[in-house]
């Protein structure tokens, strides 16, 4: 059986998930870019790339995923949607209860959460090139992970953000041992009410987790505050000891944290923003690195870099520039060099699909990233030059 066979616009309206269009991608060019962006998604949905802290690809840069709410689906109303880059061909994948839980690996296996009808939810996993879920969890349907999901190096945990408590007042990381079968909450906190868990990516089974100070709900599950006075920091926790490790960023020690991190790959270092102001303008640099009982470092300057990601080769790094038009920035890890791909042009507003996200892809090749840019929010692929990528792992700014 052929992967991810090519659909044809009858076939997909044809099928019984309703309308699963395969639009082809519409071809823009910026007012002053020298080379395509491409708008992926052409169906208005409530749609985005997922996230930018890691890319949502196939480990041979052959597929990427984006997500889109439904209204006609009814149990599970989030499509996965699996496109082939290069060709712009795009089909379904599978349906999932939403974006909480869904994760991906370092070599590109999917995980995500599915209702199945009988009073169960269920942990999927598939890998992108070859793309055969399998259910790997189950446990009752319930209200349950509110993040972002994320695995381990060697595939043995899934973890996720969930609320501990009825007023709203407490919550906690979960994780799930795959290899035992059990759940079991490894930290807890009233602060981290967002917490953005994400794996070390290396052969370390540490999670870092974001830590919203002063941050509050309503006794209702309303959110009042996202963060206080005090601003978000990040910390670390070992899996399954619960072991937690401070850092010193945020305040005292910098601006706060824009809540935006990732780690760099396999190195054990972290990469984030902070607020750019003081000692950490765009002058001075808000893109930071840190490791474990390490010291924050510069890693770039020059823009108001808001949210982050990383290859998965760790070199590069991707950004948005938080002021109009929104650039796409990628840079070097190491060195600091930076270069802008594009604009998004996008117009964000309190939806997560209006702000870029950008990521790239594993063979450095594409930059995924969302858009507003004719009104309604789209997902659009920038090409990345070859010399650009050549350039800036050659140490040799542009």
């Amino acid at each position: 059986m052929r992967r991810f066979a090519v659909l044809s616009r009858r076939q997909a309206l044809q099928l019984a998930t309703v309308a699963l269009a395969t639009g082809v991608p519409t071809l823009l060019r910026g007012a002053q870019e020298s080379f395509a962006v491409r708008q992926i998604t052409t169906e208005e949905y409530d749609q985005s790339n997922i996230y930018c802290e890691t890319p949502y690809c196939s480990r041979d840069s052959r597929w990427f995923i984006y997500a889109r709410s439904n209204p006609r689906l009814r149990l599970n109303r989030t499509e996965l949607m699996a496109v082939e880059l290069g060709s712009w061909k795009q089909e379904p994948l599978d349906v999932t209860t939403g974006l909480g839980g869904l994760a991906i690996s370092p070599d590109g296996i999917l995980y995500y959460l599915k209702r199945n009808g009988q009073g169960e939810l269920e942990l999927m996993r598939t890998d992108l090139v070859d793309g055969k879920p399998q259910v790997v969890y189950r446990r009752r349907d319930e209200p349950w992970i509110r993040s972002l999901g994320t695995v381990s190096f060697d595939g043995r945990y899934y973890a996720g953000g969930i609320v501990l408590s009825q007023t709203w007042d407490n919550f906690g990381i979960v994780v799930v041992d795959l290899k035992e079968g059990r759940e079991f909450v490894v930290d807890q906190d009233p602060f981290i009410l967002n917490p953005h868990p994400q794996f070390d990516p290396g052969p370390r089974h540490q999670l870092m987790v974001q830590h919203n100070r002063g941050g509050k709900f309503s006794p209702d599950g309303k959110l009042e505050r996202l963060v206080g006075d005090e601003g978000a920091t990040l910390y670390v926790v070992s899996v399954p000891d619960g072991r937690r490790t401070t850092l010193p960023i945020g305040k005292p020690y910098t601006t706060p944290c824009t809540g935006h991190e990732a780690w760099i790959s396999a190195t054990g270092e972290m990469l984030f923003s902070v607020s750019w102001s003081g000692d950490f303008s765009p002058e001075k640099g808000n893109l930071l690195g840190i490791r474990p009982g390490g010291k924050a470092r510069v890693v770039a300057r020059g823009f108001r870099f808001n949210h982050v990601g990383t290859s998965r080769c760790g070199r590069l790094f991707s950004a948005d520039d938080w002021q109009p038009p929104y650039k796409i920035i990628i840079g070097n890890t190491q060195n600091g060099a930076t270069a802008i791909v594009c604009e998004s042009q996008s117009k964000p507003d309190s939806r997560q699909s209006t702000h870029p996200h950008p990521y790239l892809t594993p063979d450095l090749k594409w930059v995924i990233f969302n858009s507003s840019r004719t009104g309604f929010p789209h997902v659009y692929a920038a090409p990345v030059p070859e010399a650009t990528v050549a350039q800036l792992l050659d140490n040799v700014p542009t």
